[in-house]
């Protein structure tokens, strides 16, 4: 049987064998091999030129030297390329028996690489998901306890009547169905809703002076009912409340009850109902077809100065300087819960997110605060503003908080991120009473030195309404900013539209 070379595949003259790995080898091939890498071949084991074994094979007469310029000499030379061809061959299988050992590696690893980017991706896009609707898990500060006020004597105050299973089973399911729609809704502007050139062309319509009594001028709130774009609600400084037409241009009711000023007002969405505040400590619904007062809440120890009714219909939450924030029923006139901020500083303003799970609060020294309703528990603070917040709103889009305060600036939070990405910083000097955005959550409009309007997403400003005389208190959006009205010190109520 013939011996061949593991590396030239040629039989071999002077046939030796490795004894790391028993293959055979042509001598002189193997001793350069060994001179050069100092290893096995075969299995990369560490060999030496004296660790050779011969094989002894029948000897092979050798012709005599031959001569340089001799035909043999030629065969030395060419038999000496083919040695080092054989073995640089050698060495390329080798190297790319390894290359593609190392690709495979590679490519095991980047598929790898790969799934686990993708379950990441789809982790985050579903955490991103669920803090659309403000569950803050960790927030700019770790959760505070919540503390109930003390009942009876001890705060001069209504008793707690505390928030049943039922209740908080009827938030969850509201809030549940408001969600899901949200999302249904997607971006999609509302049919109807006027382009941002529309409202640069808006002029002052109409201009009705004599809603209060002229005696105590200062109007000093304002809401249009959600399901009749016609009915106004203003808030005065005469302790009344008025509910206007617009398009009749008649006074349909003055609510009459309040022993201070009117300072916030609700027109409810469902019923013909408002509701209102004032620094009397008291929280009043009537009835407008009556102008009568159905119900009287008297849940705080000061002056009422927040008010936001629940998307359910059902409940009103309030905040007062009395340091807390209160959820009734203005069904039945009950005290559910009254929570204590424990900052030492009054509370100023408050709104219900729109899914009415969470809400804002600002406080007198600049604070603005998100609360967990059912949990009662104060969930993200966000700081950055100087001087008490006079005024928050939630987009209807369910991430856009815009906050403003005594420092000439409002400020707009991504709830997602628990961040502030965007300040308008206004005019020094300018004081801002009132923010509101439209139903679609696309313009915000600005009461205070003046009436400002501005484009979302962009934050462009869109038009700026000088009419007032004096400082602008309330400002809010018709059905598909169809029209934009405003209240004012200056006791009037202007309306904006196109001709």
């Amino acid at each position: 049987m013939a011996l061949y070379c593991a590396i030239s595949n040629e039989v071999p003259e002077l046939p030796v064998v490795s004894p790391t790995s028993g293959a055979v080898f042509e001598k002189r091939v193997i001793e350069k091999y060994i001179i050069e890498n100092g290893v096995d071949p075969i299995n990369g084991k560490e060999l030496r030129v004296e660790d050779l074994i011969e094989i002894k094979t029948p000897p092979i007469v050798k012709p005599k030297p031959p001569s340089a310029t001799s035909i043999p000499a030629t065969l030395k030379s060419m038999q000496d390329e083919w040695d080092a061809l054989m073995l640089h061959a050698f060495t390329q299988r080798q190297q790319l028996q390894t290359a593609r050992q190392e690709l495979s590696h590679a490519l095991y690893q980047h598929d790898a690489a790969c799934r686990v980017i993708a379950r990441l991706t789809k982790e985050v896009t579903a955490a991103r998901e669920a803090l659309a609707t403000l569950k803050p898990q960790a927030g700019i500060v770790a959760p505070q306890p919540s503390h109930q006020a003390e009942a009876g004597a001890a705060h001069g105050g209504v008793t707690a009547a505390g928030m049943s299973g039922s209740v908080v089973a009827r938030l969850q399911e509201r809030a549940t169905a408001l969600t899901q729609e949200r999302k249904r809704r997607g971006r999609t502007v509302p049919e109807g809703l006027l382009a941002p050139d529309q409202i640069r062309a808006f002029l002052t319509l109409a201009s009705h002076p004599g809603l209060h009594s002229a005696s105590v001028p200062g109007i000093l709130a304002l809401d249009i009912n959600p399901s009749d774009h016609s009915k106004l609600l203003t808030g005065g400084n005469d302790r009344n409340a008025t509910v206007f037409n617009k398009d009749t241009e008649q006074v349909v009711a003055i609510l009459k009850g309040h022993s201070k000023k009117v300072t916030r007002v609700i027109y409810h969405p469902d019923e013909d109902t408002v509701i209102t505040a004032s620094p009397d400590h008291t929280i009043r619904v009537w009835n407008v077809p009556t102008s009568q007062t159905t119900v009287i809440l008297r849940s705080h120890d000061g002056p009422v100065t927040g008010l936001s009714l629940h998307p359910t219909g059902d409940y009103v939450l309030s905040t007062s300087t009395d340091q807390h924030w209160a959820f009734s029923d203005i069904r039945t006139g009950t005290l559910l819960t009254k929570v204590s901020d424990f900052s030492g500083v009054s509370l100023t303003t408050a709104q219900f997110h729109p899914d009415g799970l969470i809400f804002g609060t600002g406080t007198e020294n600049s604070q603005v605060k998100i609360w967990d309703l059912k949990e009662q528990s104060n969930v993200a603070n966000f700081p950055g503003h100087v001087g008490p917040v006079t005024s928050i709103s939630f987009s209807e889009n369910g991430y856009y908080l815009a906050t403003a305060a005594e420092d000439a600036c409002v400020k707009l939070w991504d709830l997602r991120k628990l961040k502030n990405f965007k300040t308008i910083q206004l005019d020094e000097g300018y004081a801002i009473k009132e923010l509101c955005f439209d139903q679609s959550g696309t313009y915000l409009a600005i009461a205070g030195t003046d009436v400002r309007v501005y484009l979302c997403r962009q934050w462009q400003e869109l038009k700026v309404f000088n009419d007032h005389t004096a400082a602008a208190t309330g400002v809010r959006f018709g059905k598909n900013a169809q029209y934009i009205a405003s209240t004012s010190m200056d006791r009037t109520l202007k309306l904006y539209g196109i001709e």
